[in-house]
């Protein structure tokens, strides 16, 4: 059940997403029953939004069951060009992984979860898939923990009182009391590792992003594989690296910001 909304919210735009999002935790193809089920909307309240959805071109009908189309990933691209996150830390990615040789990322915050919006990956083992879009919980991530760290207590508090909306269980769920001390050490190094926390054989070192008045706007990570990097060469040999990138990357999204907007006559 939605708890109360303002008399301004349309319910019918908030019942669509619910059905799109219901995809991404069910699976590829779904019946208008698993998605009546998954949702908890009646089934033929959904079977309008799939039919309005189908005409749109963001789902398709296949033999019974329905499944989304590419058309989708308009939707979370179009905050990504919107905020030229992209083009902005692109470049510092690929350098920063050609460097390195392993994966690396930037996430933002989002209720308790962080959520991927840039990515240059290196072909590894991995033991979960990550792309633009993916949500894991923050506290579990060493990017999370950077973001979390920005916060102030009452901002803290908030953000960890949403429930995550990540299919992901992370390994290590710490109480309030250890979750404050690991996010103190953050915020004493200005950085944050993470070891197997999120899934087994994952370990990763992460950087704030900051814009032109020294918020903490983003996080950007290496991301390794256990077998492969020890916490020793992810600390001594990636982070120097990691943070001269975050420095980059901070001073151009500072220079975006300052940039000069175009009159409209």
């Amino acid at each position: 059940m939605r708890e109360a909304t303002g008399p301004e919210f349309i319910e019918a735009i908030a019942r669509g997403l619910d059905v799109i999002r219901a995809f991404g935790e069910a699976g590829q193809s779904q019946s208008l029953s698993d998605l009546a089920a998954a949702t908890g909307l009646a089934r033929p309240t959904v079977r309008r939004i799939l039919l309005t959805l189908d005409e749109l071109g963001y789902v398709r009908s296949e033999n019974g069951s329905f499944a989304l189309t590419a058309r989708v990933l308009d939707l979370g691209m179009a905050y990504v060009s919107s905020s030229s996150i992209w083009e902005i830390a692109r470049p510092h990615l690929a350098a920063l992984s050609e460097a390195v040789q392993e994966s690396c990322s930037l996430a933002q915050l989002d209720g308790s979860d962080v959520v991927y919006v840039a990515r240059v990956a290196v072909p590894k083992l991995v033991t979960l898939s990550v792309t633009i879009g993916t949500r894991f919980p923050a506290a579990a991530t060493s990017l999370g923990k950077v973001l979390l760290a920005s916060l102030d207590p009452a901002e803290l508090s908030r953000v960890l009182a949403i429930p995550s909306r990540s299919s992901v269980v992370p390994a290590w769920q710490p109480s309030a009391e250890e979750l404050e001390a690991s996010l103190r050490e953050v915020r004493a190094a200005g950085w944050a590792l993470t070891d197997q926390q999120l899934a087994p054989a994952i370990r990763s070192v992460a950087a704030p992003v900051r814009d032109g008045s020294g918020r903490v706007v983003a996080a950007v990570n290496v991301n390794a594989h256990a077998l492969e990097t020890s916490v020793e060469t992810l600390v001594g040999s990636h982070l120097p690296r990691l943070l001269t990138a975050a420095s980059a990357i901070s001073a151009d999204w500072a220079r975006w910001e300052s940039r000069p907007l175009a009159e409209v006559s």
